[in-house]
Protein backbone atom coordinates (compact mmCIF):
# COMPACT_ATOMS: atom_id res chain seq x y z
CA UNK A 1 0.00 0.00 0.00
CA UNK A 2 2.77 2.42 -0.86
CA UNK A 3 1.50 4.30 -3.92
CA UNK A 4 -1.95 5.56 -3.01
CA UNK A 5 -3.32 7.53 -0.10
CA UNK A 6 -6.24 6.22 1.93
CA UNK A 7 -8.33 8.82 3.75
CA UNK A 8 -8.55 8.21 7.49
CA UNK A 9 -9.76 11.27 9.35
CA UNK A 10 -11.17 14.62 8.19
CA UNK A 11 -10.44 17.76 10.19
CA UNK A 12 -12.92 20.63 10.19
CA UNK A 13 -12.33 24.35 10.80
CA UNK A 14 -8.63 24.16 9.97
CA UNK A 15 -6.83 27.52 9.92
CA UNK A 16 -3.51 28.30 8.27
CA UNK A 17 -0.89 30.14 10.27
CA UNK A 18 2.76 31.16 10.12
CA UNK A 19 5.16 29.82 12.75
CA UNK A 20 7.18 32.53 14.48
CA UNK A 21 9.04 30.85 17.35
CA UNK A 22 8.86 28.08 19.93
CA UNK A 23 8.37 29.58 23.37
CA UNK A 24 8.70 26.39 25.40
CA UNK A 25 8.13 22.65 25.21
CA UNK A 26 4.40 22.97 24.55
CA UNK A 27 3.80 26.47 23.16
CA UNK A 28 4.69 28.10 19.85
CA UNK A 29 4.08 31.70 18.81
CA UNK A 30 2.16 31.98 15.53
CA UNK A 31 0.71 34.62 13.23
CA UNK A 32 -2.93 33.92 12.32
CA UNK A 33 -4.74 36.34 10.00
CA UNK A 34 -2.35 39.07 11.10
CA UNK A 35 -2.85 38.45 14.83
CA UNK A 36 -0.08 37.12 17.05
CA UNK A 37 -1.25 34.11 19.06
CA UNK A 38 0.03 31.19 21.06
CA UNK A 39 -0.60 27.65 19.88
CA UNK A 40 -0.29 24.39 21.80
CA UNK A 41 1.96 21.60 20.50
CA UNK A 42 1.10 18.01 21.43
CA UNK A 43 4.61 16.63 20.92
CA UNK A 44 7.56 16.54 23.33
CA UNK A 45 10.20 16.15 20.60
CA UNK A 46 12.37 19.00 19.39
CA UNK A 47 10.87 18.98 15.87
CA UNK A 48 13.87 20.76 14.31
CA UNK A 49 12.59 20.25 10.75
CA UNK A 50 9.20 21.82 11.40
CA UNK A 51 9.14 24.40 14.20
CA UNK A 52 10.98 26.91 12.07
CA UNK A 53 10.31 30.63 11.71
CA UNK A 54 8.31 31.38 8.58
CA UNK A 55 6.96 27.85 8.00
CA UNK A 56 3.26 27.50 7.18
CA UNK A 57 1.33 25.61 9.81
CA UNK A 58 -2.18 24.25 10.24
CA UNK A 59 -4.17 24.85 13.42
CA UNK A 60 -7.47 23.88 14.96
CA UNK A 61 -9.24 25.63 17.82
CA UNK A 62 -8.10 24.63 21.26
CA UNK A 63 -9.49 25.05 24.75
CA UNK A 64 -7.51 27.52 26.82
CA UNK A 65 -4.85 25.15 28.06
CA UNK A 66 -1.37 26.51 28.80
CA UNK A 67 -2.57 29.98 27.66
CA UNK A 68 -3.20 28.95 24.07
CA UNK A 69 -6.20 29.42 21.75
CA UNK A 70 -5.08 27.13 18.94
CA UNK A 71 -3.46 23.74 18.51
CA UNK A 72 -0.73 23.47 15.89
CA UNK A 73 -1.23 19.98 14.48
CA UNK A 74 0.62 19.99 11.15
CA UNK A 75 3.35 21.87 9.29
CA UNK A 76 3.77 22.34 5.55
CA UNK A 77 6.07 19.83 3.88
CA UNK A 78 6.22 20.36 0.11
CA UNK A 79 2.66 20.20 -1.24
CA UNK A 80 1.59 18.17 1.77
CA UNK A 81 2.06 18.49 5.54
CA UNK A 82 3.65 16.57 8.39
CA UNK A 83 1.43 15.72 11.36
CA UNK A 84 3.32 16.81 14.48
CA UNK A 85 0.38 16.29 16.85
CA UNK A 86 0.83 12.89 18.52
CA UNK A 87 -2.78 12.83 19.76
CA UNK A 88 -4.04 13.04 16.17
CA UNK A 89 -1.52 10.43 15.06
CA UNK A 90 -2.94 8.05 17.67
CA UNK A 91 -6.54 8.93 16.77
CA UNK A 92 -5.77 8.11 13.13
CA UNK A 93 -4.06 4.86 14.14
CA UNK A 94 -7.09 3.76 16.15
CA UNK A 95 -9.29 4.29 13.11
CA UNK A 96 -6.88 2.28 10.98
CA UNK A 97 -6.95 -0.62 13.43
CA UNK A 98 -10.73 -0.52 13.75
CA UNK A 99 -11.22 -0.42 9.97
CA UNK A 100 -8.66 -3.19 9.30
CA UNK A 101 -6.62 -0.93 7.00
CA UNK A 102 -3.22 -2.11 8.29
CA UNK A 103 -2.54 -5.42 6.56
CA UNK A 104 -0.27 -6.98 9.18
CA UNK A 105 -2.59 -6.25 12.11
CA UNK A 106 -6.02 -6.99 10.63
CA UNK A 107 -6.69 -9.76 13.14
CA UNK A 108 -6.29 -7.36 16.08
CA UNK A 109 -8.60 -5.09 18.03
CA UNK A 110 -7.90 -2.64 20.84
CA UNK A 111 -8.78 -3.95 24.30
CA UNK A 112 -7.33 -1.18 26.49
CA UNK A 113 -5.43 2.08 26.24
CA UNK A 114 -2.58 3.18 28.52
CA UNK A 115 -2.12 -0.25 30.02
CA UNK A 116 0.49 -0.81 32.74
CA UNK A 117 3.37 -3.17 32.05
CA UNK A 118 5.73 -3.33 35.06
CA UNK A 119 6.95 0.27 35.52
CA UNK A 120 5.55 1.73 32.30
CA UNK A 121 2.26 2.68 30.73
CA UNK A 122 2.13 1.10 27.28
CA UNK A 123 -0.12 2.71 24.66
CA UNK A 124 -2.36 -0.26 23.84
CA UNK A 125 -3.27 -3.79 24.75
CA UNK A 126 -4.53 -5.61 21.67
CA UNK A 127 -6.46 -8.82 21.21
CA UNK A 128 -4.96 -10.59 18.18
CA UNK A 129 -6.75 -13.86 17.45
CA UNK A 130 -7.36 -14.38 21.16
CA UNK A 131 -3.82 -13.46 22.28
CA UNK A 132 -2.90 -10.35 24.28
CA UNK A 133 -0.33 -8.18 22.50
CA UNK A 134 1.21 -4.98 23.91
CA UNK A 135 1.58 -2.18 21.35
CA UNK A 136 3.80 0.85 21.98
CA UNK A 137 3.66 3.69 19.45
CA UNK A 138 6.36 6.28 18.72
CA UNK A 139 6.17 9.39 16.54
CA UNK A 140 8.90 9.61 13.88
CA UNK A 141 8.80 13.09 12.34
CA UNK A 142 12.51 13.59 11.69
CA UNK A 143 13.63 13.13 8.08
CA UNK A 144 17.24 12.50 7.10
CA UNK A 145 18.20 11.36 3.62
CA UNK A 146 14.84 9.84 2.74
CA UNK A 147 14.44 8.12 6.10
CA UNK A 148 11.95 8.78 8.88
CA UNK A 149 13.87 8.58 12.14
CA UNK A 150 13.26 8.33 15.88
CA UNK A 151 14.08 9.91 18.27
CA UNK A 152 14.99 13.53 17.50
CA UNK A 153 16.37 13.93 21.05
CA UNK A 154 17.47 11.43 23.74
CA UNK A 155 14.45 9.76 25.36
CA UNK A 156 14.72 7.99 28.72
CA UNK A 157 10.98 7.28 28.60
CA UNK A 158 11.24 5.74 25.16
CA UNK A 159 14.12 3.50 26.26
CA UNK A 160 12.10 2.31 29.27
CA UNK A 161 9.13 1.36 27.10
CA UNK A 162 11.35 -0.68 24.79
CA UNK A 163 13.02 -2.45 27.72
CA UNK A 164 9.65 -3.35 29.27
CA UNK A 165 8.24 -4.82 26.05
CA UNK A 166 11.49 -6.69 25.37
CA UNK A 167 11.43 -8.26 28.84
CA UNK A 168 7.76 -9.17 28.38
CA UNK A 169 8.54 -10.95 25.10
CA UNK A 170 11.54 -12.71 26.67
CA UNK A 171 9.11 -14.07 29.26
CA UNK A 172 6.86 -15.54 26.58
CA UNK A 173 4.53 -12.63 25.85
CA UNK A 174 3.94 -10.74 22.63
CA UNK A 175 4.77 -7.13 21.83
CA UNK A 176 4.88 -4.64 18.98
CA UNK A 177 6.75 -1.34 18.68
CA UNK A 178 5.23 0.82 15.95
CA UNK A 179 6.76 4.00 14.51
CA UNK A 180 4.45 6.48 12.83
CA UNK A 181 6.28 8.34 10.07
CA UNK A 182 3.75 11.17 9.93
CA UNK A 183 5.14 12.96 6.88
CA UNK A 184 5.46 12.55 3.12
CA UNK A 185 8.50 11.70 1.02
CA UNK A 186 10.25 9.02 3.06
CA UNK A 187 11.24 5.58 1.81
CA UNK A 188 11.92 3.76 5.08
CA UNK A 189 12.32 4.10 8.83
CA UNK A 190 15.51 3.65 10.84
CA UNK A 191 16.60 4.45 14.41
CA UNK A 192 18.49 7.70 14.94
CA UNK A 193 21.76 6.29 16.28
CA UNK A 194 23.54 9.67 16.18
CA UNK A 195 21.14 11.18 18.72
CA UNK A 196 20.46 8.18 20.99
CA UNK A 197 22.82 5.21 20.47
CA UNK A 198 21.35 3.41 23.50
CA UNK A 199 17.90 3.53 21.90
CA UNK A 200 19.39 2.00 18.77
CA UNK A 201 20.98 -0.79 20.83
CA UNK A 202 17.70 -1.50 22.64
CA UNK A 203 15.74 -1.69 19.39
CA UNK A 204 18.24 -4.16 17.96
CA UNK A 205 17.94 -6.27 21.12
CA UNK A 206 14.14 -6.08 20.95
CA UNK A 207 14.22 -7.27 17.34
CA UNK A 208 16.47 -10.21 18.22
CA UNK A 209 14.21 -11.12 21.13
CA UNK A 210 11.13 -11.34 18.92
CA UNK A 211 9.46 -7.97 19.44
CA UNK A 212 7.69 -7.04 16.21
CA UNK A 213 9.05 -3.68 15.01
CA UNK A 214 6.98 -1.97 12.34
CA UNK A 215 6.43 1.45 10.77
CA UNK A 216 3.55 3.09 8.92
CA UNK A 217 3.43 6.37 7.00
CA UNK A 218 0.71 9.01 7.02
CA UNK A 219 0.39 12.72 6.27
CA UNK A 220 -2.08 15.61 6.31
CA UNK A 221 -3.46 16.69 2.93
CA UNK A 222 -4.32 20.42 3.15
CA UNK A 223 -6.46 20.28 0.02
CA UNK A 224 -8.86 17.58 1.19
CA UNK A 225 -8.28 18.29 4.90
CA UNK A 226 -7.87 14.57 5.52
CA UNK A 227 -5.21 12.67 7.40
CA UNK A 228 -4.26 9.99 4.90
CA UNK A 229 -2.45 6.67 5.10
CA UNK A 230 0.43 6.51 2.62
CA UNK A 231 2.01 3.16 3.55
CA UNK A 232 0.71 0.56 6.00
CA UNK A 233 4.05 -1.29 6.12
CA UNK A 234 6.92 1.15 5.71
CA UNK A 235 10.29 -0.59 5.45
CA UNK A 236 12.30 -0.73 8.69
CA UNK A 237 16.09 -0.73 8.32
CA UNK A 238 19.26 -0.93 10.44
CA UNK A 239 18.05 -3.36 13.09
CA UNK A 240 20.69 -6.01 12.38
Amino acid sequence: MSNRANKILRLDDVEECIILERLNRFIVKISLNGAIMRAYICNTGRLPDYIVMGRRGFCIRHERILKSDRRLFAVEDGDSAAIIDTHLQMQALERLIASKMISWIRSCRILKRNIRLKNSLIDYLLDCNGENVYLEVKSAVLRRGGYAMYPDCPSQRGRRHIREITEHVKSGGRGIILFIAAMPNVEAFKPNISVDPEMDRLLKEADRTGVVIKAIQMHYDPRSRFICLLNDDLRVENLM
